[in-house]
């Protein structure tokens, strides 16, 4: 890193990660420049951004990525609900907007650093390999979001504040009275209160999926549903099934247009399938199986797990993961995740649950 002109582009959003991110590198002797990227939606207002900067003393580009966000995140994330699939909006905006952009502003400045607020760590090996490890805090590790970031962009990626907790981030900022906000980031950020179903139904001019029926696991019709893309696996509340014992969303059949409930114990899965793959340094060795574990969402904590190829190609564009103990509310379109200790190895996209032993 020292051989390198000390020199970074910052994405800021205007919260407190970020904000405090730039401050840690200019500590370091850095000279900060900040992106605010506006992606059309107002939640993470710029004037935010703004205040951030001033009070840091360094200069913020306001960059427009309105159209690639509509056309890459917005409309991938309607089409997923609508296939019935969870997507993972953060995942995907990382690897085709966030990274990307500062990226091209570094090139355009002639930086060779870029740096975000993600709670994730780098390291770089003898070898001159730059690998993504765990964030310190394991309650707001955002390693997860990154995973399909590029091997290139990981080498000149700075996480200043991967080494502190959240409360250490938050404690530092107040010290430092930055004008940052105090809101916790939004699930989606483009998602006012989380309502995802509100936002579908208003980008598609109605229901994106007709109402159906909804059915036990032994095909019995035990309500209806107002479309698929209103529930997710592993959903219990706004089923409207009156029974004693709770009901579960385990699978939505999208060719039927059926959403399939059972109890507690029919929602675990003996592993999965995941296509989309990327490994940042080859498939998995011997040596790293053996400590193998996979996160199948971000709240997840891992589970101890084997993986096989599925097919003949090399790498391999689809996996079968057979999870050490089942695991449960294992949904198609979310983001799978392998890790060897704190180093992520690579991830993918889940395809569908495996049940058979």
């Amino acid at each position: 890193m020292a051989m390198k002109e000390k020199k970074v582009i910052v994405g800021l959003s205007g919260g407190v990660d970020s904000a405090v991110a730039a401050w840690l590198l200019k500590k370091e002797g850095y000279h900060v420049e900040g992106i605010f990227l506006h992606n059309g939606f107002p939640l993470s207002p710029a004037e935010d951004a703004a205040r951030v900067a001033g009070a840091l003393e360094i200069p913020l580009n306001r960059i427009d990525v309105s159209r690639p966000f509509e056309e890459k995140i917005v409309r991938y994330f309607v089409e997923e609900y609508r296939s019935g699939r969870t997507p993972n909006p953060c995942i995907r905006c990382n690897r085709e907007i966030k990274i990307p952009a500062l990226r091209e502003e570094a090139n355009r400045r002639g930086f060779p650093w870029i740096a975000t607020g993600h709670y994730a760590r780098t390291k770089r090996l003898e070898n001159g390999e730059t690998v993504l490890l765990k964030g310190r805090d394991r309650k707001k590790d955002q390693s997860y979001f990154l995973f399909e970031v590029t091997r290139e962009d990981l080498a000149r990626l700075l996480l200043p504040v991967g080494d502190r907790t959240k409360e250490e981030v938050r404690a530092l900022g107040k010290e430092l009275r930055l004008p940052a906000s105090e809101r916790e980031s939004q699930e989606i950020c483009f998602i006012p209160d989380d309502d995802h179903v509100s936002f579908l139904n208003a980008r598609c001019g109605g229901s994106p999926s007709p109402p159906g029926p909804v059915r036990d696991r032994d095909g019995n019709v035990v309500g209806s549903h107002r479309g698929i893309h209103t529930v997710t696996v592993g959903q219990r509340r706004g089923l409207g099934i009156a029974s004693t014992r709770p009901w579960y969303v385990v699978r939505i059949d999208k060719a039927r247009n059926t959403i399939i409930v059972g109890r507690e114990e029919d929602q675990y899965s003996r592993g999965l399938v995941i296509d989309g793959l990327t490994f940042h340094g080859g498939f998995p060795g011997e040596s790293e199986k053996e400590s193998l574990e996979v996160k199948i969402r971000y709240r997840h904590p891992g589970v101890p797990c084997a993986i096989e190829r599925i097919g003949d190609d090399d790498p391999p564009s689809s996996v079968l993961v057979r999870f050490r103990r089942p695991q449960k509310a294992v949904a198609p379109g979310q983001g799978a995740v392998f890790y060897a200790g704190d180093r992520l190895l690579g991830g993918g996209w889940i395809e569908r649950s495996v049940d058979e032993e």
